[in-house]
């Protein structure tokens, strides 16, 4: 199975990065959000990936282009030019960029890469967002349903602190911070999907999220896997810092894999 990864939105909300880099090329520990959700389906068996890049795509095809050189040691011999590559430390990932355009919609970006996708069962997530999720308990889950489209259900990390005051109070008698679970599920973008899904896209101007899910629902074909473990997206600045916060820390609840 392929996996589909978008990657080509404007990332409004983290314009202090994406200025000048397109959001999943945003780091966390010195590395691409994209290469830490790559880590996470890698990690499950999953190495074939299709990029869905818009929003200067010219950084994402630079970085994979010359990501085994950047891994890997080498001696030059400066006088003749010539290169001896030694050790390398590359992924062993096949890996495909699509420029599907600046003002594509999700839904368009998608349909654009049916060709590269093919006939054939795919999984589908966005360059922004990272999880613990067991993705192949997902697939099996999926598999069994009969929907086209089967979506990770997640609990929508805690923002803000909840304060104890009474109407007409001045002093808070209580603070903590809220918690997961305060709220409801939310759309996590971990998808597993059928080609039955192209159809049901009519062109750029489609996002994914809207037409796509609500014929998807009438048709009874949209399934939820309730994940309960780790998810957080990186939507802002401060996303950002809670997420290069736990990667400092040692112990980032998606790091799923070994080295």
């Amino acid at each position: 199975m392929k996996v589909v990864i978008f990657a080509g939105g404007f990332g409004s909300r983290l314009s202090e990065e994406t200025s000048l880099r397109p959001k999943p090329m945003v780091e966390i520990g010195g590395r691409p959000i994209i290469w830490h959700i790559m880590k996470i389906y890698a990690k499950h068996g999953f190495d074939e990936f299709v990029i869905l890049a818009g929003y200067k795509a010219e950084i994402i095809k630079s970085y994979f282009l010359n990501y085994a050189n950047f891994q890997s040691d080498f001696t030059i011999d400066l006088s003749s030019g010539e290169v001896t590559w030694r050790e390398t430390r590359a992924e062993n990932w096949k890996v495909t960029v699509l420029d599907t355009g600046t003002e594509t919609m999700t839904g368009g970006r998608l349909k654009r890469a049916r060709q590269t996708i093919g006939q054939q069962r795919f999984l589908l997530t966005y360059g922004d967002g990272l999880s613990n999720i067991n993705i192949q308990d997902a697939i099996e889950q999926h598999a069994s349903s009969g929907n086209w489209v089967t979506l990770a259900a997640v609990t929508q990390p805690g923002r803000y602190g909840a304060l104890g005051l009474s109407e007409g109070e001045i002093n808070v008698r209580a603070f903590r911070e809220k918690v997961p679970g305060d709220g409801g599920l939310i759309n996590g973008g971990f998808f597993v999907c059928e080609p039955e899904v192209f159809d049901l896209i009519d062109g750029d101007a489609t996002v994914w999220e809207e037409e796509p899910m609500e014929r998807l629902i009438e048709k009874g074909k949209l399934g939820a896997y309730r994940h309960q473990g780790y998810w957080q997206s990186m939507d802002s600045l401060r996303d950002k810092m809670v997420l290069e916060k736990e990667w400092a820390s040692g112990n980032a609840q998606w790091k799923v894999w070994d080295h």
